[in-house]
């Protein structure tokens, strides 16, 4: 991908929606294109978040371990969606398994570089914090009701 294209994919997909220009610059120009095959993991549970994903195409599967069940599917999410919101806050750790369901493509971003563009830009960090709480909410919605099933 271009330049160009990278910000193009940027400012298409809905979390970078209401971020002032100068912030998508210089949000695109940190970040890269990835694409994961089927099976592949973006993230494992425990591990360091050292990555943001944007979700262009595709499903990640997210879940978790509990205990003696092992691996407990949580949430799948595709297109338009994010993976990744634990490279915010200490000790940086992945809070769920990420797994490619199918051939995922989208931009990435260096976890560690991005909370020093936050802490740089307030403004930035804000509007991020803001999106991320969204999505974590979510995944906490999620991850209750499939506890609720999981247990009946």
């Amino acid at each position: 991908m271009t330049d160009t294209e990278i910000l193009a994919a940027l400012a298409g997909h809905p979390f970078a929606q209401g971020l002032a220009e100068p912030h998508r610059e210089l949000l695109a120009a940190g970040c890269k294109p990835f694409r994961h095959a089927a099976g592949e993991m973006l993230a494992r549970e425990g591990e360091v978040a050292g990555a943001f994903y944007l979700i262009r195409s595709g499903h990640v599967a997210l879940g978790t371990h509990l205990g003696e069940r092992g691996a407990v599917p949580i949430q799948t999410v595709g297109a338009g969606e994010v993976v990744g919101w634990s490279w915010l806050l200490p000790p940086y750790r992945w809070q769920f398994d990420a797994r490619a369901e199918d051939a995922v493509e989208g931009l990435a971003f260096n976890a560690a570089w991005l909370r020093g563009e936050c802490e740089r830009d307030r403004d930035l960090g804000y509007h991020l914090v803001k999106q991320l709480l969204a999505v974590a909410a979510a995944r906490v919605a999620s991850a209750r009701l499939r506890g609720l099933d999981i247990y009946q």
